[in-house]
């Protein structure tokens, strides 16, 4: 992982995944994402249940009432898979050597992310070649290597 000494790009792309992050309609967390390859928006997502269906929605569930063996226990599809998704009906030629841009929101504004922890986004966007996570900490802008995100998610302890 790497901090940006010039963060001035790597905001615009963070503000635009704000942007997308307003159509969220999950209850508990507004969170967005926007893939970037040569300085253009290449796809786009945010979380929300399956096809924005309320009968899908489990926001507001105790996630300590889920089967251990359940690894992801939102009901939303994450914004990081809507935007590979996305990438990939729309720009699949681009999405190798991308970069993903992740946000969520506390009221309206950009909240500072923790840790790298979810296996299920990190694999996926290995596996669909992408090439870089960038994440807004509290020490500044920092880029990490699709491979090192997956590791570091893995290796994520909550109580650490």
């Amino acid at each position: 992982m790497k901090f940006l000494s010039n963060e001035e790009e790597a905001l615009k792309y963070l503000k635009k995944a704000a942007e997308v992050a307003l159509n969220s309609t999950c209850l508990r967390s507004k969170c967005g994402s926007v893939i970037v390859k040569n300085n253009e928006i290449i796809g786009s997502g945010f979380n929300s249940p399956p096809n924005n269906d309320e009968n899908q929605r489990r926001c507001l569930s105790l996630k300590e009432s889920y089967h251990k063996k359940i690894t992801d226990k939102t009901c939303c599809v994450h914004a990081e898979q809507r935007a590979i998704m996305d990438t990939l009906k729309k720009n699949p030629d681009k999405i190798q050597g991308s970069r993903l841009y992740f946000v969520r929101l506390k009221g309206n504004e950009i909240s500072k992310s923790g840790k790298p922890y979810c296996t299920i986004c990190s694999k996926m966007a290995l596996d669909s070649g992408i090439k870089e996570f960038v994440l807004w900490h509290e020490q500044g802008i920092c880029v990490y290597d699709t491979e090192e995100y997956n590791e570091l998610s893995f290796k994520f302890n909550p109580s650490v």
